[in-house]
């Protein structure tokens, strides 16, 4: 039985991908800081789970060293770890402001949300992880991180930094399969926020790149920084 890891996972990409994930046959780790939305999210996932398969949920924080703790105990619960993906995160100030104005006290927090804890998630299950014959780790970024888009600056250069992370990782630990996958758009909440009072209902749903994740997940592909719009089974 394959087993994962799904930060972030109480609603939108992080939801859809643990219960594609969960769909495939895999027990899945779950978290989300809001314990109303993680709860509602397991039990979405409880009638999905087959042939020994199982979901626990934990809420907490990614930033907090014992919840870290408590995500990878869970997964050794379970029998092992095989994937670890880093979803979790914050789109940091909004409305978002230019860097020239961008309170440094909310950056710290950005970084601290979307670099540091997810390679302190991946400290935590890395004993784990390396335990596993075929183990993968798949971090969220953005195209933010590479492209200069205004107001964008903070939440690109977390991203920017974690891709860096994910590519030294890479190279540090060659028996792991590192992915580090742009969805796109999306239609969620961070999203969302990132346009308050504006209709973002053009966006696609998390559930239409879905396919193409469970299909790298599922590949030989090596490790690389990877476009969901670039994968077999994406959506067009």
């Amino acid at each position: 039985m394959s087993v994962a890891i799904v930060t972030g996972a109480s609603r939108g990409l992080g939801q859809a991908l643990a219960e594609g994930l969960v769909r495939e046959g895999w027990s899945v780790v779950i978290d989300g800081r809001d314990p109303s939305a993680l709860e509602a999210a397991a039990a979405r996932l409880e009638p999905l789970l087959a042939g020994g398969s199982a979901c626990r949920a934990l809420a907490g924080d990614i930033t907090d060293p014992a919840h870290r703790r408590d995500l990878a105990a869970a997964a050794a619960g379970l029998g092992g770890l095989d994937l670890l993906v880093n979803n979790a995160g914050t789109l940091g100030t909004s409305p978002l402001p230019s860097l020239g104005d961008y309170p440094l006290d909310d950056l710290r927090v950005a970084f601290e949300v979307n670099v540091v804890a997810p390679l302190g998630v991946t400290q935590a299950a890395l004993p784990l992880l390396l335990e596993s014959p075929r183990p993968r780790l798949l971090n969220i970024t953005s195209d933010a991180a590479v492209e200069a888009y205004e107001g964008w600056g903070g939440y690109g250069a977390g991203k920017a930094a974690l891709d860096h992370l994910s590519a030294v990782f890479a190279v540090e630990y060659p028996s792991v399969t590192v992915w580090w996958v742009d969805p796109g758009d999306l239609r969620t909440a961070m999203h969302q926020a990132a346009f308050p009072g504006e209709d973002i209902s053009d966006r696609p749903d998390p559930v239409t790149v879905i396919p193409a994740f469970l299909d790298l997940i599922g590949s030989d592909r090596p490790s690389g920084r990877y476009r969901a719009t670039e994968l077999t089974g994406a959506s067009a």
